[in-house]
C-alpha cells in the first residue's frame, strides 16, 4: 500500500497526520481514497481533472507532471509526496 507524505499546511484535515497509507494503484486511485477518508483534503488534492497548481506530487521523487499525471502508476510500498509549490525570485 502506497504511503502519501502530506504537507503542514494540509494536515489540519487529516488530524495532524504527517504520514498516511492508502490503497490504489494510480496516483488519481490513491488521492481518491484519500479524500473518501479525509474530505477536507478534497479541493487541495483534485482541481477537477488535475493536480492543482498550488501543490506538487512526486511518486517516489519523480515528478507527476513529467509521467502520467494523475494517472501516473504506484506500484506497492512507493511513497507520494504533496509538496506545496514555491514561487518567487528577485
Amino acid at each position: 500500500m502506497p504511503t502519501v507524505r502530506i504537507p503542514t499546511v494540509l494536515r489540519r484535515h487529516t488530524d495532524g497526520a504527517s504520514r498516511l497509507e492508502a490503497e490504489g494503484g494510480t496516483v488519481r486511485e490513491v488521492f481518491g481514497a484519500l479524500i473518501e477518508a479525509h474530505p477536507g483534503l478534497d479541493g487541495s488534492l483534485l482541481d477537477g481533472d488535475r493536480v492543482p497548481g498550488f501543490i506538487n506530487v512526486y511518486v517516489d521523487d519523480e515528478d507527476v507532471r513529467y509521467l502520467d499525471g494523475l494517472d501516473t502508476v504506484v506500484p506497492a510500498g512507493a511513497e507520494i509526496s504533496i509538496m506545496p509549490a514555491v514561487a518567487g525570485g528577485a
